[in-house]
């Protein structure tokens, strides 16, 4: 079978830095396109697509069939998404948005996958009597359907044996969502992982030790799936029933309306709970990316469980700690002694022209070859570990699928261009000494962050331990850092939940476990914004405990420009009593605001017993007072022992998010042919792809030019460039209103693999 890639590379989001994530000036993966499994006939100049049907589906369907003669019906989806995809010539996409059953056409994009100390943290593995269902069994999960959509399971694990039940392999086409094995293509485990966190039940347990694990394999050789297998898989979960529904995967686009994100506020609407890890392009704004954008999905970031943290000093300079990540697949960094370290450019083999590797640390700047690339040239050289420091503010988790014989740890853009300064002034050659810190309750720095354009609702919703989390793999045991890790520890507590209140619907689910985090503080004792870490850091044993639901349980007031005139916004709240008895809450404002908000709310309400009660709060604006930028807080609400805090934002004029994002550029599939694709969050007056060369920065030439767009995916082939085959610095640029926003990118023009992939 021929394969064909499409679209924007999604993430497995344990292992971020296998393939980066979005955000302004990432080096991006150069992929082929080659995951979409098409008939051996299909020629180049072709693209598969997700359509979304104006009312009926089948009409829809019908209707293309007679104005496209060239579209090849492959799936219709009615369960979650009233779609379908199809397979149709380049040429024919405007016919087909133009058809007046066709509300949108979407690319399909490419996913990749994003215990035992981190379970009983967040208050999980515990059996006592305040903690029982409702014929007053111990709370284990029982019962409860939970589908993982990932690479598949390994079901013959010792300890998921027992609760793999069902499931289905979209990839292949069959009843067994096996993992990839290695006579199969680049083999995966990240699905076993997920699966372990949610219900391992032997050597470790799980959140959820007795629930029903239905594997979905979306996700094929090397962890990568499109939005339509993905789709599909989500379909198929529904039609299981099952209860819960986690996808630890994600994508680039920060945005609502993604075909994934609005498949899982269906499913949502159909009962099941889904769970998505929220991304791995943190720290800065805007990094959510789909599905975890979906308004109605529970959204998930990373934070520290109780864990030894890896730093280094140079011997000669012990004031400044620099924070290690260790990258997975690399031997376990537990350095004793002082070791030499050197730096070696971006890590390619020409860089260590002259350099001495030997028995030594190697510094080396992430971008322009893989990890699996950097990691393999280091061993070569002789070198005992490597450090990859970031080419974007703040740090990254990374790592390979193989293992490789040497130690190694990522480092923040910032703490790897200090240690690069020290070695390029020092006359004589440095060393490094490892101590190591015992951190917890903290986020993870590449957690992504939200909120999400166009609604600016507040994501992720909560957070949940996403590092060094030990879980099964093919064969064993693992350790791994990601969303991917944190989002089962939800997707294992929502099990718990709807064991105990067989009754609930989703958005009641939701509320418990937001409404019962812990708020987080950085290590300033600064609490993290809503934006960064939603509600709080998930506690399962308090929300088993509630006796209150508040939802929605995020607000979002949206934005307000400066010339207009004084505004009052309402919001309307759910106040829920569990209670036999009568409560009375309390309700606070937000505290120590600017001038130019007025908060309006009761200050309290009676909610009779086992009874729901509306509530309006309201935000009343001078915008004139107001300071331009991002406001944010919590509303608090307390009655009997139950404190809720209720996350909220707003902004004042249009926020300052990324005019661009989601660059893939990749070769297509006649020769000397491309696809690229990027996404504009809010249109753009003008955006497009300029070439520069990428040592001295010189201007070559512009690849693709377009004006007027809408916001959404710009995408198209190329043919025949006019630039000679090489390395090119791509720089991706939008600009709407006075604002430009630009990405970064290597790409390679000419026939792979002349040139490596970026890391």
């Amino acid at each position: 079978m021929k394969r064909v890639q499409a679209c924007i590379l999604l993430v497995l989001l344990g292992c971020s830095g296998l393939i980066p994530h979005m955000a302004a000036a990432e080096t991006y993966p150069v992929t082929p396109r080659a995951m979409e499994t098409v008939s051996d006939e299909q020629q180049s100049g072709r693209r598969v697509v997700i359509v979304s049907a104006k009312g009926n589906v089948d009409n829809a369907v019908e209707q293309v069939k007679d104005a496209v003669p060239s579209a090849k019906i492959r799936h219709v989806f009615k369960v979650v998404y009233g779609g379908f995809s199809l397979d149709l010539l380049e040429e024919d996409i405007d016919t087909l948005k133009k058809l007046d059953g066709i509300a949108r056409v979407d690319d399909i994009a490419i996913y990749q996958p994003s215990l035992e100390g981190s379970i009983p943290f967040v208050g999980a593995g515990k059996s006592d009597k305040r903690h029982l269902g409702p014929g007053g069994e111990a709370l284990t999960g029982k019962g409860v359907k939970v589908g993982v959509i990932d690479t598949g399971v390994d079901y013959e694990h010792p300890d998921l044996r027992a609760n793999v039940k069902g499931g289905y392999d979209v990839i292949d086409e069959d009843e067994d969502p096996m993992e990839t094995k290695a006579d199969q293509g680049e083999p995966t485990f990240h699905g076993t992982h997920v699966a372990g966190v949610i219900a391992a039940n032997g050597r470790i347990k799980g959140v959820a030790p007795e629930a029903e694990i239905y594997a979905y394999r979306a996700l094929g050789p090397g962890g990568q799936g499109t939005t339509e297998q993905v789709l599909e898989a989500i379909e198929k979960a529904v039609a299981d029933g099952v209860d819960v529904l986690n996808l630890s995967l994600g994508n680039t686009v920060n945005g609502p309306d993604w075909p994934t994100s609005l498949a899982l506020d269906r499913a949502v609407d159909k009962g099941v709970v889904a769970v998505t890890s929220s991304g791995n392009s943190g720290p800065n704004m805007w990094t959510v990316g789909s599905p975890g954008t979906s308004a109605k999905a529970i959204s998930v970031g990373a934070s520290l469980p109780p864990v030894e943290i890896p730093y280094i000093t140079l011997t000669n300079e012990k004031e400044r700690r620099l924070e290690l990540t260790p990258l997975v697949g690399a031997k376990p960094w537990k350095l004793k002694r002082d070791i030499p370290i050197v730096e070696a450019g971006h890590g390619l083999v020409s860089d260590y022209k002259g350099v001495d590797a030997k028995g030594k640390l190697v510094l080396v700047k992430r971008g322009r070859s893989t990890f699996a690339e950097k990691m393999e040239t280091a061993r070569k050289a002789g070198a005992t570990g490597i450090l990859i420091y970031n080419n974007l503010k703040g740090s990254f988790a990374g790592g390979v699928i193989q293992p490789v014989d040497l130690i190694g740890a990522s480092l923040s853009k910032e703490d790897g261009e200090w240690l690069l300064e020290q070695l390029d002034h020092s006359k004589k050659e440095l060393s490094v000494r490892t101590g190591y810190e015992q951190k917890q309750d903290l986020l993870a720095s590449f957690s992504s962050r939200g909120p999400v354009t166009e609604t600016w609702e507040v994501k992720p919703d909560l957070v949940a331990p996403g590092v060094a989390i030990q879980s099964t793999v093919p064969k064993g045991y693992l350790g791994l850092n990601g969303t991917s890790m944190a989002s089962p520890h939800v997707a294992g507590a929502a099990a718990l939940l709807i064991q105990q209140h067989p009754d609930w619907n989703p958005e009641q689910v939701k509320a418990a476990l937001m409404n019962t985090t812990k708020r987080l503080v950085d290590e300033e004792g600064r609490e993290y914004m809503p934006h960064e870490q939603g509600a709080g850091r998930l506690q399962v044993d308090k929300a088993l405990e509630t006796k209150t639901l508040v939802y929605p349980s995020s607000l979002t007031f949206g934005t307000w420009e400066k010339k207009a005139p004084r505004t009052k916004r309402e919001l309307t709240i759910t106040i829920e009593n569990m209670e036999s008895k009568a409560r009375v809450y309390h309700i606070a404002p937000p505290l120590g605001e600017l001038d130019g908000i007025e908060w309006e709310t009761p200050f309290s309400v009676t909610v009779g017993p086992n009874e729901k009660k509306q509530v309006t709060l309201a935000a009343d604006i001078d915008p004139a007072l107001l300071q331009e930028g991002l406001h944010a807080g919590t509303v608090e609400i307390t009655g009997g022992s139950d404190t809720i805090r209720l996350p909220y934002v707003l902004f004042m004029e249009e926020p300052n998010y990324p005019r661009v994002m989601a660059f893939q550029f990749a070769h297509g599939d006649a020769k000397n042919s491309y696809y690229y694709e990027y996404y504009l969050p809010g249109g753009a007056e003008e955006s497009g792809i300029a070439l520069f060369d990428p040592d001295t920065f010189e201007f070559v030439d512009v690849l693709v030019s377009h004006e007027q767009s809408e916001r959404g995916m710009v995408s198209g082939e190329l043919s025949d460039l006019s630039v000679a085959p090489g390395r090119y610095r791509a720089l991706v640029f939008a600009k709407s209103e006075g604002v430009k926003d630009t990405i970064e990118a290597f790409i390679d023009v000419g026939e792979p693999p002349l040139f490596p992939k970026e890391g």
